[in-house]
């Protein structure tokens, strides 16, 4: 039964694996077609490469900052450790426009920064741009690294105390070996998550000299409608992803999209006052860089609640598109990922191209893949009336790569651990799913499927494209408020959305779970 895959688990996963090509490839092929001959002009090479440096400095300030930090996490104990290590987390499920809110209010011209030391600050442009990106991305890449330095084992570290090591040495011989093996992932993931990057250059960008690809196609596309322009932008983008995404595929890199406990290592090298005090600065500063901006949010957020516009229809468009998203991510993840496991069973050079494909659909443009379906639809009917499930749909394959990869280290656990006992009975099709896999996977989709609910609850993208006047959800509605300068309500919106994101994230998460001693 493992050696080949059930009829059903065929067709559904080849089914998701030809929507998934087609989102990928259909998009680009129509703007192709109805567009009109054209090239990329200075301002457009100017946005590739400030896309390619923003990116690598990005990575680059995340990783080296990082370090420190994941090292001081690892060999120390103390109280609320758990809860820090479980808000590094945070940032990544934090809608990027709330976010950007809560760090203008700190590093803002009017921001905190600006009122201590007297003198105004401006955050926009590449300054704010990296500064946005390494307050996502330097979570991740900390929790990265302390699943590395979880890996190496208590007793080396024994050893080399008691043979006298000083502290070059340790990590010479021990945290050098697996920082070479983690850190080249995680520059890659870093890398691609910020060449995508759409909300903070938007809000952040600051002008012509900051621009990204991304930020390029939604120029062309909403304000010129040149889809010959975007399209040969969308190629660019996708050329330079796809190329990450294979390298990120190859060395196997995990996400961080685990459910975890990433607990201390007792270190019998680094007591030291000069390691201690140097542990003490790292944890300190981060704690601040992440939860300083959040603090101030919600500041802000709570004295600017009484004078909140409307908010039902925002509340309800956003949960429609998000559960709609959720769904489809969902189902088709999980048709994809049973098969992928099968061929994986069957040692099929299928699995790894299948996987490759479907993390492809991070390199492409959302706006792309917006319109190019937008196109299609013109032909048939008026396209504003499918402005929800049109952003649902693109909300949906960029969840897509981080759900699957939650998904496909369950299902070779469910197979390996319960596989040959369910052949040996003879239980197949939906008695397996039933009997076998789903306790498995419940947790770790209950678990993916709220990530999911987040990104899509959070988005601000193709929905301000093609979301009719009247209509908004809560991510658009306060880029709309920061357009005529109301901050505080809209501050006061993103505390709402961050309560209802992580009630989302939540609900399914613990659904999930419940039942599973987890």
């Amino acid at each position: 039964m493992a050696q080949r895959a059930q009829p059903i688990i065929t067709v559904l996963g080849i089914s998701a694996l030809g929507l998934i090509l087609a989102l990928i490839l259909v998009p680009p092929i129509t703007l192709l077609m109805v567009a009109k001959d054209g090239g990329l002009s200075p301002a457009d090479w100017s946005a590739i490469r400030f896309t390619l440096l923003q990116a690598t400095l990005s990575a680059l300030i995340s990783i080296l900052l990082a370090i420190p930090v994941a090292r001081a996490l690892a060999r120390r104990t103390f109280p609320g450790r758990g809860l820090l290590v479980a808000l590094l987390g945070a940032p990544f499920l934090l809608p990027v426009i709330v976010a950007v809110i809560g760090l203008l209010i700190v590093w803002g011209r009017a921001g905190w920064i600006s009122d201590l030391i007297g003198t105004p600050i401006s955050i926009y442009g590449l300054g704010g741009v990296l500064l946005a990106h390494v307050f996502f991305n330097l979570p991740l890449v900390t929790r990265l690294l302390l699943q590395g330095w979880g890996q190496i084992p208590a007793e080396h570290f024994r050893l080399v105390s008691q043979l006298g090591f000083r502290p070059a040495q340790v990590f010479q011989h021990l945290e050098w070996p697996m920082l070479r093996s983690v850190l080249p992932g995680a520059f890659l993931l870093v890398f691609l998550l910020c060449t995508t990057s759409f909300a903070v250059a938007l809000t952040l960008g600051g002008g012509p000299r900051a621009t990204t690809i991304e930020l390029a196609i939604y120029e062309a596309v909403r304000f010129s409608f040149d889809l010959s322009r975007a399209a040969i932008l969308s190629l660019i983008q996708f050329a330079v992803c796809g190329v990450i995404a294979a390298l990120s595929l190859l060395i196997s890199l995990s996400t961080g999209f685990s459910n975890s406990n990433l607990i201390s290592t007792s270190r019998w090298d680094a007591r030291r006052r000069s390691q201690r005090t140097l542990d003490t600065i790292s944890i300190l500063l981060v704690t601040l860089f992440l939860l300083t901006p959040l603090l101030a949010l919600v500041l802000r957020g709570l004295a600017g609640l009484g004078d909140l516009p409307p908010l039902g229809r925002a509340i309800m468009t956003s949960l429609m598109i998000a559960l709609g998203s959720t769904a489809f991510t969902s189902l088709t993840a999980l048709a994809l990922a049973q098969w992928i496991d099968h061929m994986r069973a069957a040692k099929n050079q299928l699995a790894f191209l299948s996987e490759g494909v479907s993390l492809l659909t991070i390199s492409t443009s959302p706006f792309v893949l917006g319109t190019g379906v937008f196109l299609l639809i013109r032909s048939v009917a008026n396209p504003f009336d499918f402005a929800l499930p049109v952003t649902a749909l693109v909300n949906a394959t960029v969840a897509l790569p981080i759900t699957l990869r939650v998904l496909l280290p369950a299902l070779e656990q469910s197979r390996l651990t319960h596989g040959r006992l369910g052949e040996s009975l003879s239980i197949t099709g939906w008695t397996r799913f039933r009997l076998i896999t789903w306790p498995t996977i419940r947790a770790p989709l209950g678990y993916a499927a709220g990530i999911s609910a987040a990104l899509s609850m959070g988005d601000l993208g193709v929905i301000t494209l093609f979301a009719p006047p009247d209509m908004e959800t809560l991510p658009l509605l306060m880029y709309r408020l920061m357009g005529s300068y109301q901050t505080q309500a809209a501050a006061s919106v993103a505390l709402i959305l961050i309560v209802l994101t992580l009630a989302l994230f939540w609900l399914f998460d613990r659904g999930g779970r419940l039942g599973h001693h987890t």
